[in-house]
């Protein structure tokens, strides 16, 4: 009972100091002129959003960061945040070059990569050093862990880069990565809650409190974006959470809609590569939805339920 009760203050507390952090830092944004440059090809009708304040991730991360360690500091608090926080400025560098350039790019492509390899590499093997995780993984519905010896380091090491990624795609509309991010992060808090891993859990909950305290902000029709900033932050934390849960494949039940959001350009991809024809109107996925006519309310709901639904299942499949 008091650990939930400590998860809990750690939700609140993360969720209020974004709240009442968010009015200061948006205007500060603002009169930086750190606007979200909007891409030309992207929907036309997102052209209206251009100006919008960037790099509000900020505001989660330091919430985030603020009600993971100030209560209750641990270890595993620390590295998780630190694992965080590398991905977070590794988007902070390539936002800020396309708001001081004045350009839609920031870092390349493979500038972007190699620090997220070298990030994901320091993360594992220092989690590994000092046994805060193993080479061990759950595998769905089966009782029995996989071990996967050496072969752990690339595994580790290619999801993590996927999956930052992947929640950076699916940052393309009002409140949709940080909603799922939201939904799966307090499947994280109950599964590290189940498997008694405090300490994880009440970073996954600090999360939470910070991606719902954000919505604040950020939902439809939002008053700041939480750029690259933001959304390499939450990947490296949702994945971070995962490895050391053992629960990287898990997460790719978990979360479903950040898979779908990647898989969608990778077909799209393929297809017009090899066919000359595309599959969706545009991608990434949600883009596609938007061209059918949803509005971007309708995308989240929807996508919000579904991520409610794949982590009942995700959490189903290691009990």
């Amino acid at each position: 009972m008091n650990d939930i009760i400590a998860i809990s203050v750690v939700a609140v507390l993360a969720f209020v100091v974004c709240a009442v952090t968010g009015p200061f830092i948006i205007p500060f944004l603002r009169r930086l002129k750190f606007g979200q440059k909007i891409l030309e090809i992207g929907p036309s009708w997102h052209k209206s959003k251009s100006g919008t304040p960037t790099m509000g991730g900020i505001i989660f991360i330091i919430s985030t960061v603020l009600a993971a360690l100030l209560l209750f500091p641990t270890t595993k608090g620390f590295l998780l945040c630190g694992i965080s926080v590398a991905f977070g400025l590794i988007g902070f560098a390539d936002d800020f070059i396309k708001v001081v350039k004045k350009r839609n790019l920031g870092l390349t492509s493979i500038q972007k990569l190699l620090l997220q390899i070298f990030v994901s590499l320091i993360f594992v093997f220092i989690g590994e050093h000092y046994k805060l995780f193993d080479t061990s993984i759950t595998v769905p519905f089966v009782s029995t862990p996989l071990n996967l010896s050496w072969v752990y380091f690339p595994f580790a090491v290619f999801v993590m880069v996927g999956v930052t990624n992947s929640v950076n795609l699916t940052d393309g509309v009002d409140g949709l990565a940080s909603s799922v991010s939201a939904v799966v992060s307090i499947f994280f808090t109950f599964l590290a809650i189940y498997y008694n891993e405090g300490e994880i859990a009440m970073f996954c909950a600090a999360v939470t409190g910070g991606c719902l305290g954000f919505l604040l902000f950020n939902a439809n029709p939002a008053k700041v974006f939480m750029g690259d900033t933001g959304s390499l932050f939450l990947g490296g934390a949702i994945c971070g959470a995962a490895l050391m849960l053992e629960a990287p494949l898990v997460l790719v039940i978990a979360g479903g809609v950040f898979v779908f959001e990647t898989v969608s350009v990778i077909i799209q991809v393929i297809s017009f590569k090899t066919r000359g024809k595309r599959v969706f109107k545009m991608t990434p996925v949600h883009h596609h939805f938007e061209m059918c006519g949803w509005s971007e309310k309708k995308i989240v709901i929807t996508a919000v339920a579904a991520s409610a639904i794949l982590c009942a299942l995700a959490y189903i499949s290691c009990i």
